[in-house]
């Protein structure tokens, strides 16, 4: 992997060159949990990969040929394919690249993560409605919202009877819900996960993993991070470089 903690690339400058054959390239941001998806799976299927960071703030203009929504993450492999919407990129990442399956072959199994995934799509809406609320009684309403949410996912650890989403190992499910658990503490929400003991249980085991852990964020610098993006400030994206 290349690029990972390289500065992004902003309004007017020059687009990147191919992609190196038996490389893939993922556009991303250092801070963006939906790019953590992807950065994730690349990691965990030890798949060849450069990262090219781009400032969301101040987006350069060749981006939204990459996107047409001018989000991260996006693929672009060495035949100028290109792929974009997290969840899609990283099914994409599982059934092109060989090696360790992240997707279970069965199709219930399949279908069980999949309304996993619906389940837990609540919550990064619900971090965008708390980081843009200005009093603490929206943020004590939103709170036990997140509360709410965090049940219905312990209720799926309860029933299944394993540490992880998808059985006893982790699977596509878990790196595709962990970037917002990483950001609790961060976002000082970690509170909202008292009540779900076998939730802090997978977020201590989802601690463990290799992959995980050698993606981590800084606390300090994702809330550095945070103050300058709420701020609109162009350079927030490049926050700790």
């Amino acid at each position: 992997m290349s690029g990972g903690s390289a500065r992004s690339l902003e309004k007017g400058s020059a687009p990147p060159g191919p992609v190196p054959d038996g490389v893939i390239r993922v556009y991303s941001m250092r801070f963006c949990p939906f790019a953590e998806r992807t950065r994730l799976v690349l990691k965990a299927k030890g798949i060849p990969h450069e990262v090219i960071n781009i400032n969301l703030k101040n987006k350069p203009e060749w981006f939204f040929k990459k996107n047409p929504f001018g989000l991260v993450p996006v693929l672009e492999n060495s035949q100028g394919q290109l792929v974009y919407e997290s969840a899609i990129t990283c099914e994409y990442l599982d059934e092109v690249y060989p090696g360790k399956k992240l997707l279970p072959e069965d199709p219930y199994e399949k279908a069980c993560q999949k309304m996993t995934f619906e389940l837990f799509s609540k919550i990064p809406p619900l971090v965008g409605r708390f980081l843009r609320s200005k009093n603490k009684e929206d943020r004590s309403g939103i709170k036990e919202e997140f509360r709410k949410e965090f049940s219905k996912l312990e209720e799926v650890l309860t029933n299944k009877k394993t540490t992880f989403f998808g059985g006893n190992s982790l699977s596509m499910i878990d790196y595709l819900i962990w970037p917002w658990f990483e950001r609790l503490e961060g976002l000082e929400l970690t509170e909202c996960v008292d009540h779900t003991p076998k939730l802090k249980l997978w977020m201590a085991a989802m601690r463990k993993d290799a992959t995980v852990s050698a993606l981590l964020l800084d606390m300090k610098t994702y809330q550095g991070f945070l103050d300058l993006y709420l701020q609109d400030n162009l350079q927030a994206c490049d926050y700790g470089l």
